[in-house]
């Protein structure tokens, strides 16, 4: 069926959605247009008008099943296979042939509307997909000088500074450089409120601006933007077959010639063994060629498949193929990076301790005036935490002297202070400072950064790469689907266990080189059946690539989210179970599709056999069955 096995088309979404609307409308009206032209003809059969009524049938006939015969023919000489659709018009010929003028045009004019119902239903799957491209500006307003032009999204260059004003969408992805205001994201992240974008920050093309106007610094192509990301993965997902869709297409022209085959043999066996007449074999046997089609058991897989694709994206899970997601739902085990992955990848200031005679806020502010002349990430977490205690204002420093690997000398106010690593303050008096508390901070997988004065040491750090908040609970819900979890990282063998257990995993490989995850990938492939890996780095994507499902982090590097097969746009874990779970929903759909179908052709095929079938209770029993399979994928599309 032609809706069940959809092919790539080549027009934008856009004009893809009115072609498929203008589809649908014209295979409506014809479906619609036969049956009236069927109703007359049947009535005037009554009043023994022959010839008028075969008439009425013959453009029955030809306005039913015009679309459908130039679709069967077409891909029968594309393919060199037969298929359904001939199947069809080939039974709804022989039913003339011998006068059963009524029967073969209700066969038309069914199998005619059922097309368009298919067509329909199919058309609700693909809807995520034009929302999206309909919530992508087409225009922008570009600022030269004080200059304003509108211009459309393909002139525009990187580096344009653009004016979004309120009601707005953004037009392409880029910084804030002037305004303030609340921007709704709902259409990239999912998220419900509205969040609060001011100097610096990212703003994504196709988000809505709310209140506030802002001029932002374009940083991407308008076809390499997150919305253009977003757009292209679904389409792919949309164009690529699972397994099983691959399966059935090529059982299709198998079963066509079984098929065939038996009716041949129908045409003629039953006459002479069974005694039945010439009349009644040959309609027996075109009966058999409408049941027998395989249309419901194609139709099974590909709405369902469609409907979780578009599900997904949805909830900001984009699958880049249906095998991928078939896949998933026999996921054992699942590995994951720990930076930026199970943890935010950025170091935060968990624990201040200072001296006894010194005071904690000047102890910060000395120390962050001296290391904001630093470029290196635990200094300027340092920084940016006293920066948010507003009551703090920092000072310049006399001087700076960078030490690489083990910290920075600075002048402050007459008095020369270190701030680094216990071997650059003294290894000694670090392990003595407060009873040695450093090592149990060390224990709980924090760095510590000392900072030491002509006197000894003033005070401590702790930072921590943060657990992301929602890693517990996401690590919680795949081991309650039997799934193996196991956390890959490069860090020292105290601060993996530490991750380790404040994110519950069944086990860790710590002081793991970026080349020997894919050796960890293997070793997990031999244990567990289907391995999948989660990452956002590009040391990430040879792991990805190697995994039998590769899962990216939507704010991961661009080779990261090129690997992976499945990308996660909110860089939400819990998304993770939620994937696994619609996988599984998705093949127990499929499985409930091909045990219906195939039941209800053996169920046909039975009562034809014993005579208790006429053509149009076969019919509609095929044509029926069709459709109840795709709505019942289309389950798939709700939550």
């Amino acid at each position: 069926m032609e809706n069940a096995l959809p092919k790539k088309q080549e027009q934008t979404p856009q004009t893809s959605s009115a072609v498929n609307v203008l589809k649908t409308h014209g295979e409506l009206i014809a479906a619609l247009l036969s049956g009236v032209l069927i109703l007359a003809g049947w009535l005037l059969s009554k009043q023994q008008d022959t010839a008028v009524s075969i008439t009425l049938f013959v453009l029955a006939y030809v306005i039913g099943g015009f679309a459908k015969a130039k679709e069967g023919i077409e891909e029968t000489i594309e393919n060199k296979e037969l298929n359904v659709e001939m199947l069809m018009i080939i039974a709804a010929i022989g039913a003339a042939v011998i006068g059963y003028w009524t029967e073969g045009a209700m066969l038309i004019f069914i199998f005619a509307l059922s097309g368009a119902l298919e067509t329909y239903t199919m058309n609700k799957s693909n809807r995520e997909i034009s929302a999206l491209m309909n919530l992508q500006p087409q225009e922008a307003t570009r600022l030269i000088g004080d200059q304003e032009e509108i211009v459309s999204i393909s002139d525009l260059q990187i580096g344009d500074l653009l004016l979004v004003k309120p009601g707005e969408r953004v037009p392409s992805d880029g910084i804030v450089v002037s305004g303030q205001t609340t921007i709704d994201q709902a259409a990239i992240t999912g998220e419900s409120v509205p969040v609060l974008k001011q100097l610096d920050d990212e703003v994504f093309a196709g988000t809505v601006n709310v209140k506030g106007a802002i001029t932002i610094k374009m940083t991407k192509p308008s076809a390499e933007t997150l919305f253009q990301k977003i757009i292209q993965l679904v389409q792919t997902a949309q164009s690529e077959k699972s397994p099983s869709q691959l399966f059935i297409e090529r059982f299709e022209g198998t079963y066509v010639k079984i098929v065939l085959s038996v009716v041949a043999v129908m045409l003629f066996l039953p006459h002479y063994v069974l005694g039945w007449s010439w009349t009644e074999t040959f309609y027996r046997a075109m009966i058999l060629l409408v049941v027998a089609s395989p249309c419901a058991l194609v139709a099974s897989i590909t709405p369902a498949s469609l409907s979780a694709i578009s599900n997904g994206a949805k909830k900001g899970i984009l699958f880049k193929g249906g095998v991928h997601l078939e896949r998933l739902s026999h996921l054992s085990a699942i590995a994951f990076d720990k930076t930026g992955t199970l943890t935010k990848g950025k170091p935060e200031v968990t624990n201040v301790i200072v001296r006894s005679d010194m005071n904690e806020q000047e102890f910060l502010v000395k120390i962050a005036s001296i290391e904001r002349q630093s470029n290196h990430p635990l200094a300027q977490s340092i920084v940016e935490f006293v920066k948010n205690k507003q009551e703090l204002t920092l000072v310049q420093p006399d001087s700076l002297e960078d030490v690489p690997g083990y910290g920075v000398i600075g002048s402050l106010q007459g008095d020369t202070w270190k701030i680094g690593k216990a071997d650059f303050v003294g290894k000694e008096d670090a392990a003595e400072f407060e009873n040695g508390i450093s090592s149990t901070l060390a224990s709980e997988g924090k760095t510590i950064v000392y900072a030491k004065d002509q006197h000894g040491i003033v005070g401590l750090l702790a930072l921590k790469d943060v657990v992301r908040t929602e890693a517990v609970d996401a690590v919680k819900s795949l081991k309650e689907q039997g799934i193996h979890t196991v956390m890959i990282t490069g860090d020292s063998e105290k601060t993996a266990e530490a991750i380790s257990k404040e994110c519950a995993v069944d086990e860790y490989i710590a002081e793991c080189l970026p080349e020997a995850k894919v050796d960890k990938i293997k070793a997990l492939k031999e244990k567990f059946p289907t391995v999948s890996m989660v990452g956002d780095g590009i040391n990430d994507a040879p792991a990805l690539a190697t995994a039998n499902v590769g899962v990216a982090m939507g704010e991961g590097t661009d080779v990261a989210l090129e690997t992976a097969d499945i990308v996660l746009m909110k860089n939400d874990l819990s998304k993770i179970s939620d994937a696994v779970a619609l996988s599984r929903r998705m093949n127990s759909i499929v499985k409930q599709n091909v045990i219906f179908s195939i039941a209800v052709i053996f169920l046909l095929i039975c009562s034809n056999f014993f005579q208790v079938l006429d053509m149009p209770f076969g019919v509609i029993g095929h044509e029926g069955s069709t459709i109840l399979v795709i709505l019942n994928g289309l389950r798939l599309l709700k939550s």
